[in-house]
């Protein structure tokens, strides 16, 4: 599977993301420095960083915040508002988390007036919609994680993410991503993120629809790819 992957386009693919609570502004200084390094698509930061990584990063590096994270449990008035900010200080890209007890309890309407807040609150921006896929099959089941999918695609979101990385039931997963790919077909990107840490992970999510993908660890994903 890697053989069919340069180094160039996976780091095409990714976005380079820290989003631990101890970073601080000299972290994100850093990783937007090796950001560019790298040669990766985006910088993925809290809403607290983004004006630190919007003043230096570098060339036409995109930058994303997320927005409810990680719990996904914030009112969509604040999701919406933390969007809004996030776009004024200069995030091209929104990565927001659904509520997701109201999908395991099958309330989707609640979950697109969610998804609907906060693209009405950034319309310019590439909304990605963290479903947390993990969580959706070990509580729920695979036609939670499709429902889900579908009502972050009517509510007109453009990509569908797997995972904060921070929920207990895990990060994305190729049977995840595979689903995903049903639900949305090529209408949506799929971000694949959470517990990516090798080459052979990446290149596997890759072939089974990922279209973009979150790592923190970075450097190691991209040295397991010929150059």
């Amino acid at each position: 599977m890697m053989g069919s992957y340069t180094r160039a386009d996976v780091a095409a693919l990714v976005d380079h993301t820290l989003l631990k609570p101890e970073a601080t502004e000299a972290d994100i200084e850093a990783l937007v420095a090796e950001a560019a390094e790298l040669g990766v698509f985006a910088v993925c930061v809290s809403p607290t960083f983004v004006t630190t990584a919007a003043q230096v990063r570098r060339g036409d590096q995109k930058l994303a915040a997320v927005v409810g994270f990680p719990s996904g449990k914030h009112l969509s008035a604040v999701k919406a508002h933390e969007a809004a900010l996030a776009a004024a200080a200069g995030a091209a890209e929104i990565d927001m988390v659904i509520d997701v007890g109201a999908a395991l309890r099958g309330a989707f309407d609640r979950v697109h007036a969610d998804i609907a807040a906060v693209r009405d609150a950034a319309p310019q921006t590439v909304l990605k919609v963290i479903v947390e896929s993990a969580a959706l099959l070990a509580l729920g089941d695979e036609q939670t994680l499709l429902d889900a999918c579908r009502a972050a695609e009517d509510a007109g979101a453009d990509f569908v993410k797997t995972s904060t990385g921070f929920h207990p039931s895990g990060g994305a997963s190729v049977r995840a991503v595979e689903l995903m790919a049903r639900a949305v077909d090529t209408r949506l990107g799929i971000k694949a993120s959470g517990g990516i840490r090798t080459a052979t992970d990446a290149a596997a999510l890759l072939d089974a629809g990922a279209t973009r993908l979150g790592l923190s660890g970075t450097r190691a994903v991209l040295d397991g790819f010929d150059r």
